[in-house]
């Protein structure tokens, strides 16, 4: 799930979740989440039409949030 999904899902801001999530890390399971690669951001980039940077886009990679067992 990519973090925009579950800001969504709290009624946050993407930048407001993550923030806080890299604030309290030590509430959260390792590797609860991650940032993806370039690579990885060009594919979402062509498969969902994010925005282009520069042009009111992200300005960070999106992170991942890892599936819990």
């Amino acid at each position: 799930m990519l973090d925009e999904d579950l800001a969504a899902l709290y009624g946050v801001e993407t930048r407001i979740l993550v923030r806080n999530v890299k604030r309290n890390l030590d509430r959260f399971p390792a590797h609860f989440m991650f940032q993806i690669t370039s690579e990885e951001h060009a594919r979402l980039k062509s498969q969902f039409g994010i925005s282009k940077s520069g042009r009111g886009g992200r300005r960070y990679l999106s992170c991942v949030l890892k599936k819990a067992h």
